[in-house]
């Protein structure tokens, strides 16, 4: 608690997460229904039936993130899942198996619910789930944005899996849909999302008051809770704390100064979240922004179906390389950006095959630096602290140059 005994947000972030999974645990002891769900789904339907869920990718980053992945890894390797498939999929198909985790424990599910609009890997670990299990899947299929804009074809077709969704909760459940319970779902959502905008574009200023790691953390409440007041609640909570710093002229950390500022592109190493933020905080490297804040920005009007399918199939994830770039460019510009650090995360296929082509692509037209190294989300054997530390005093050797090029007008 703080002197005026306010919760802060991240004891507030905490106390959510906690609850959320006593929830599900709940519901689960009294014969409730428990749903699995990913990342940018739209949960509102879920929350509007009154359906207790947990995201299999926030348990995967926990048990990454606490050292424990390997044992779920070689489960699901052991019984033929290769290591190029993702690594939260082996650790959550190894959990179904051994149903034990020192770090995080959920129930298993009795419905899956899929959005392919963060890769398509999940429609076919989804589907795995659901047939070892031998419960029901509901799949959105969200076509990627092979054009700039969302098409209203597009919109139109996520529309109709949208309301087809809604059927089959309603016949899952027994139960309507109350659609004023997900009216205000939904307008919780976009207040959700317009404090979690705010609090993220704090990193624009200069000291950053927004150390960027920390959006990691805060991260797990928009993959699981956006259409929850408590989590708006935390989210205004959290912009208010880094407005105070701000006001106060105070930087991300209290024993270091800002000197440079990065964008973070990719997934963080969550075996390695210690490691890669001390080494840049030693070097006075802020990671001020990544391309998560955008991704989570899921706002549209109140009661239209037509606005939310088109936001839900707008994922930043699902957009084609002129947006990519133009996104990336726009950053740079906002956020006074020095420098990009590329994770070229081994089990997300879809960021990786699209990295260097951006980062050729930023270069030439923003004159930023960058470098890539390699990682991955929750498998720990692929980072290197060596190559890692190569390549970060790489960049500030670039950066240095491009500061002073800035500085004379030159760009």
């Amino acid at each position: 608690m703080s002197e005026e005994g306010k919760k802060t947000s991240s004891q507030l972030l905490k106390e959510i997460q906690d609850n959320t999974y006593a929830r599900a645990w709940e519901a689960k002891e009294k014969g409730e229904p428990v749903v699995w769900a990913t990342s940018i789904c739209p949960d509102e339907l879920l929350n509007a039936m009154d359906l207790a869920t947990v995201y299999p990718e926030n348990q995967a980053g926990v048990i990454g993130a606490r050292k424990e992945a390997m044992k779920f890894i070689d489960q699901a390797e052991g019984i033929g899942y290769g290591p190029d498939t993702c690594s939260y999929a082996r650790v959550n198909m190894g959990y179904v198996d051994l149903q034990q985790s020192d770090s995080q424990e959920i129930p298993l599910p009795d419905l899956i619910f899929s959005s392919t609009n963060i890769c398509y890997t999940v429609q076919k670990w989804y589907e795995n789930l659901s047939k070892k299990l031998n419960i029901p899947m509901i799949l959105f299929d969200m076509p990627f944005n092979h054009e700039y804009e969302v098409t209203d074809s597009a919109t139109a077709y996520i529309r109709g899996q949208l309301e087809n969704a809604i059927k089959q909760l309603e016949e899952f459940t027994g139960r309507k849909m109350d659609y004023d319970k997900l009216a205000h779902a939904m307008e919780i959502n976009n207040e959700t999302c317009e404090w979690w905008k705010k609090a993220t574009d704090m990193g624009r200023f200069r000291p950053s008051p927004l150390d960027g790691f920390k959006m990691f953390n805060y991260m797990a409440l928009m993959v699981a809770n956006r259409s929850f007041e408590d989590s708006r609640d935390c989210f205004r909570l959290w912009y208010e704390e880094l407005e105070q710093r701000h006001a106060e002229g105070k930087g991300p950390w209290s024993s270091a100064e800002e000197q440079y500022r990065i964008i973070w592109d990719g997934i963080a190493c969550w075996p390695h979240l210690s490691t890669t933020y001390k080494l840049l905080k030693k070097y006075g490297i802020n990671m001020v922004t990544s391309t998560y804040p955008q991704s989570w920005y899921k706002v549209y009007e109140t009661n239209d179906l037509d606005g939310m399918a088109r936001s839900y199939t707008g994922n930043y994830a699902n957009r084609n390389l002129d947006f990519g770039e133009d996104s990336m460019e726009e950053r740079i510009k906002t956020f006074d950006i020095d420098g990009v650090l590329f994770h070229t995360n081994r089990s997300c296929k879809l960021m990786d095959f699209r990295t260097y082509e951006v980062q050729r692509r930023i270069l030439a037209k923003a004159g930023c630096p960058s470098v890539v190294f390699d990682g991955d989300q929750t498998d720990p054997r692929v980072f290197s602290e060596g190559q890692y530390e190569t390549r970060v005093q790489a960049l500030m050797e670039m950066m240095d140059k491009y500061k002073e090029q800035k500085r004379k007008g030159d760009l």
